[in-house]
């Protein structure tokens, strides 16, 4: 029987893991995997540190419970192995960005454990750094540096509203900073307020942010915010939310891009927020791993156009098989001399 192991933090979401571990439990067992669960505790890098455990161990299946922070840790843990069990995510924190860039329900963790039984996946990008990994972000500016200003209390109680009350707060101080960007296609080199890389198309709840944004076609969405003006920064925050059009306006460099080298070009601290949290300062190089780790996935609910699939054909590799166990069934005297089915043969075809 293939196993899973349950990486859940006791505290997310007002203890919800503890209060329904039993079901999740039993929603895994039903999808043929013998379950064993872990409480994650205070000590740095807990999850992370179970789940490479669990991934040397052979588990077929690490299941995240938790906030984004949680499922950033399971990442660390098993991206860095050759042999990678797949992973699912029961979302139980406040934003939950990868759980809706899957479609994953954020309200219901039982539900949320149930994707796994549709047997759908995709093959997801993850991002790196020189140390770390990352599922969702990376950016780095004056724009970025309101996520590390709002109590973990407020985060819990009003989700991403406490960023947009925090960000507010801090536009009259935003700065533009001098900075190189080298990505596939050019070189950015001037002042930005930000620059954003995106793995999927939900940051911080909202899903116009990197709108043509794909899971798994090997590229970020890099995003260079020129301006540093309060109003010309309100302004591209309602295009953004009419729709996305911020990524057409001329203080925007928007593209796509495998790798990404940030350059400081003073000795002002340029500070990097991997996956909303503090992730070192720049210098820095971001490179894509393309479909590193398999997910379950509602692909159900997940535009197609989201999603570029395997590089192999499943659907041709199914009929392919079909034929070649078709062919193997043939009698050698269904065969003529010359290898060729014979007319009987034909006829009754």
């Amino acid at each position: 029987m293939r196993r899973a192991r349950v990486i859940y933090n006791p505290t997310s979401g007002k203890e919800i893991m503890k209060q329904n571990l039993a079901d999740i439990l039993a929603v895994l067992e039903r999808a043929g995997y013998e379950t064993s669960a872990y409480a994650t505790t205070p000590e740095p890098n807990s999850a992370a540190k179970e789940a490479r455990r669990a991934g040397l161990a052979g588990f077929d299946l690490v299941v995240a419970a938790g906030g984004d922070g949680t499922i950033n840790e399971v990442v660390n843990g098993i991206a860095p192995l050759e042999k990678r069990p797949k992973m699912a995510i029961i979302p139980a924190g406040t934003t939950n960005d990868y759980a809706r860039a899957l479609r994953v329900p954020r309200n219901n963790v039982k539900a949320a454990a149930e994707v796994i039984l549709k047997q759908q996946t995709v093959k997801m990008d993850i991002g790196k750094t020189d140390h770390d990994y990352f599922i969702n972000i990376a950016a780095g500016g004056h724009l970025t540096e309101l996520t590390y200003d709002v109590p973990s209390e407020l985060k819990s109680v009003f989700g991403y509203l406490a960023y947009l009350a925090k960000g507010a707060e801090l536009l009259p101080r935003i700065k533009p900073i001098p900075m190189k960007l080298v990505y596939d296609d050019g070189v950015y080199e001037g002042n930005a307020s930000m620059f954003f890389l995106g793995l999927t198309n939900s940051v911080g709840g909202f899903e116009q942010i990197a709108p043509d944004a794909k899971l798994d076609d090997g590229k970020f969405s890099l995003i260079i915010v020129k301006t540093a003006n309060i109003f010309e920064i309100v302004h591209l925050v309602a295009l953004m939310m009419n729709g996305g059009k911020h990524i057409r306006d001329p203080r925007i460099l928007y593209t796509k891009t495998a790798k990404l080298e940030v350059l400081p070009k003073t000795d002002d601290r340029l500070m990097i927020n991997l996956d909303g949290e503090y992730g070192g300062d720049a210098p820095m190089t971001f490179t894509n791993l393309h479909q590193h780790i398999e997910m379950y996935a509602n692909l159900d609910d997940i535009p197609d156009e989201a999603v570029v699939g395997s590089e192999e054909d499943d659907g041709y590799d199914f009929v392919s098989k079909e034929f070649i166990q078709e062919v193997e069934h043939l009698s050698q005297e269904d065969l003529d001399g010359d290898g060729k089915i014979a007319d009987d043969q034909k006829e009754q075809e």
